[in-house]
């Protein structure tokens, strides 16, 4: 049963409730799509795989900027316009998703590459074509089938464990 005044227990609530959502989501995408982006790029290998987990800390960083300065609000914009009244969680969820996602690998098939490579140059505009898709299947994927749903899980949990404080059953 569809109880609609039920409020949603699978997404933040307030700020910072957002803020643990974003780091969830944050943490897992970079530690996963990084390096998976960076071994279909140069290879699979130790070496490759250490060279990836020295920018992984300021990649974070700019994710979680990047997500709540762009991506955030440019979604927050075009998923109202998309969806209709009657889609539901899941649908919302996912054009949601596909409007993030395809701002953030937009944006990070560049930025990404510059600190990958530890320098401004034209290569990421020379080889967009060829990495942009490619990114953004890897990164839609790792969101859609892993990243969200472990930080939707979490709000879950974290809701219910304030009901159960509360008093409340949910």
């Amino acid at each position: 049963m569809n109880n609609e005044n039920k409020p949603e227990t699978r997404l933040p609530r307030n700020g910072k409730e957002g803020f643990i959502f974003l780091l969830i989501v944050s943490f897992i995408s970079v530690n996963t799509i990084a390096p998976l982006i960076t071994g279909l790029e140069r290879g699979f290998s130790k070496a490759v795989y250490l060279d990836t987990l020295k920018v992984l800390p300021i990649m974070w960083v700019i994710v979680m900027l990047s997500v709540r300065l762009i991506a955030e609000p440019i979604a927050g914009k075009l998923t109202p316009k998309f969806a209709g009244q009657t889609d539901g969680f899941n649908a919302r969820v996912l054009l949601h998703t596909l409007f993030t996602v395809t701002v953030m690998s937009l944006w990070l098939s560049i930025i990404g590459t510059w600190v990958g490579m530890k320098q401004i140059s034209l290569q990421p505009f020379e080889n967009f074509v060829r990495i942009w898709p490619r990114n953004f299947g890897v990164a839609f994927w790792i969101e859609l089938l892993i990243a969200l749903p472990v930080a939707r899980l979490a709000m879950k949990t974290l809701h219910a464990r304030q009901a159960r404080k509360a008093g409340g059953v949910q």
